[in-house]
């Protein structure tokens, strides 16, 4: 079920803006990767391009030796599908129930009727149950979602996510703007996933520990390129001054100290 993905010198342009400079990655099956970088750093751009929301200036993308860049019509809805996609801001449709906005993860199997009508099969509602169970949302199932905390809406997210069946998960900056136990709940989840399923987990974070506590691998971006591509243990405190500057660990720390203000300064939000 799971194959390597590749990325050669995959470069994309927004004007004279280079976002992402010819990015050279193998992406083994069932790794948990996380990548870092400065605001700007080209993170996010280099996950859209991957899941094909925005195309490539150049260079080229492969997965399971299938050339993903060149994907067009059918091969590149289902390419969406395999390659599910977590977003920062959750994506949910808040006057709908949880287990509904799961079930919604499975419309790109649906036929054009069957989605317009949302009709899902007793199969699927099992599937969508399964998803919420394994991250502690079950009793959340017929609860409307914009009444969630932040935290238990990006766990309804990763659910959607997992009953679209993908090969490979992607997800942006998924816990910046949670609280550290929250965040916490949404990082275990994700490795939860990667390790029982075997699922390939690409995850962009904001800070520095939460990718060294987390990931098996760790890429680092600055202006579009990728500067370090290795494990936790060899990205240094050393090492992110080099590729950052004498400024660069301490902007990780503030962004910590930041994130954490921004969250607790907000109603507590609750598991």
């Amino acid at each position: 079920m799971t194959a390597t993905l590749s990325l050669r010198s995959v470069t994309r342009q927004f004007g004279a803006t280079t976002a992402v400079d010819k990015a050279t990655l193998d992406i083994q099956p069932g790794e948990f990767v996380g990548v870092i970088g400065r605001s700007g750093a080209g993170k996010s751009t280099m996950l859209r391009l991957i899941n094909r929301l925005v195309e490539p200036t150049s260079g080229a993308i492969f997965f399971d030796g299938a050339e993903v860049s060149a994907f067009r019509g059918r091969a590149l809805r289902n390419w969406r599908r395999d390659c599910a996609m977590i977003f920062q801001q959750f994506n949910l449709v808040d006057r709908l129930d949880v287990l509904t906005n799961v079930l919604i993860g499975r419309l790109a199997d649906h036929g054009f009727l069957s989605s317009m009508a949302m009709r899902f099969s007793d199969a699927e509602r099992a599937m969508a149950i399964e998803a919420l169970d394994r991250l502690d949302l079950l009793p959340q199932a017929l609860q409307r979602a914009g009444t969630l905390s932040g935290g238990q809406q990006q766990r309804v997210a990763i659910a959607k996510a997992l009953v679209q069946r993908p090969r490979i998960m992607l997800a942006d900056e998924p816990i910046a703007s949670l609280d550290p136990a929250n965040a916490s709940r949404v990082m275990d989840g994700l490795r939860q996933i990667n390790r029982e399923d075997g699922l390939t987990v690409l995850v962009n974070l904001h800070t520095l520990d939460t990718a060294r506590a987390y990931c098996d691998r760790i890429i680092a971006m600055r202006a579009g390129r990728v500067m370090f591509d290795g494990t936790p243990f060899q990205l240094t405190d050393d090492v992110v001054r080099d590729i950052y500057g004498l400024d660069g660990l301490a902007e990780f720390n503030e962004a910590v100290t930041s994130t954490t203000a921004r969250a607790t300064g907000r109603v507590t939000e609750q598991a």
